[in-house]
C-alpha cells in the first residue's frame, strides 16, 4: 500500500514537493495544447515536436451533461463537464459544488481545477487515489 494517494489518471501528476497538476503537451510547430502525452500533433500533423507542459488550473465551462443514471454505487445526479483551460487544453471531468440544474450552470462559466480524494474509493491493495474536479470560481 502506498503512503500517499496515487493519481487516478496518468496525466495527473503529483510532485514529491509541490502541488498536483494536469500534464499536457504543446506542439512546437503550431502551439496547439493537448491533455496528456502524445507524439504527434492532431491539429497540424507535425511529428516528434511535442513538449510536456503543466496545464492551467483555470478555465471556462464549454459543455456539460447532468447525469441521472450511472453505475451502482455512484451518486446521481452529477455534472459531467468539458472545460477549456486557459492557455490551451480541453479536459473532461466532474463539475462539483454547483446545483445540477441547467439554469444554475451557464456556458462560459469560469471554473477552477481542484484536486481531492477520488470519492473515497480504494483499490484491492488499499491504495487511495487523488483525482481532479472542476468548481465555479
Amino acid at each position: 500500500m502506498a503512503d500517499k494517494p496515487l493519481p487516478a489518471v496518468g496525466y495527473l501528476k503529483i510532485p514529491e514537493n509541490g502541488k498536483p497538476y494536469l500534464q499536457g503537451c504543446k506542439c512546437s510547430s503550431c502551439g496547439a495544447v493537448f491533455l496528456g502525452e502524445r507524439d504527434n500533433c492532431s491539429k497540424c500533423g507535425a511529428r516528434g515536436g511535442m513538449e510536456e507542459v503543466q496545464l492551467s488550473n483555470q478555465g471556462e465551462l464549454y459543455s456539460y451533461c447532468i447525469v441521472h443514471r450511472s453505475f451502482p454505487g455512484i451518486e446521481v445526479p452529477y455534472v459531467s463537464a468539458i472545460v477549456d483551460l486557459e492557455g490551451g487544453g480541453t479536459v473532461k471531468g466532474n463539475l462539483i459544488n454547483v446545483e445540477p440544474e441547467p439554469d444554475k450552470i451557464p456556458f462560459g462559466m469560469p471554473v477552477e481545477v481542484v484536486y481531492d480524494d477520488a470519492l473515497g474509493r480504494k483499490d484491492r491493495d488499499g491504495n487511495s487515489y487523488l483525482s481532479y474536479f472542476f468548481q465555479p470560481r
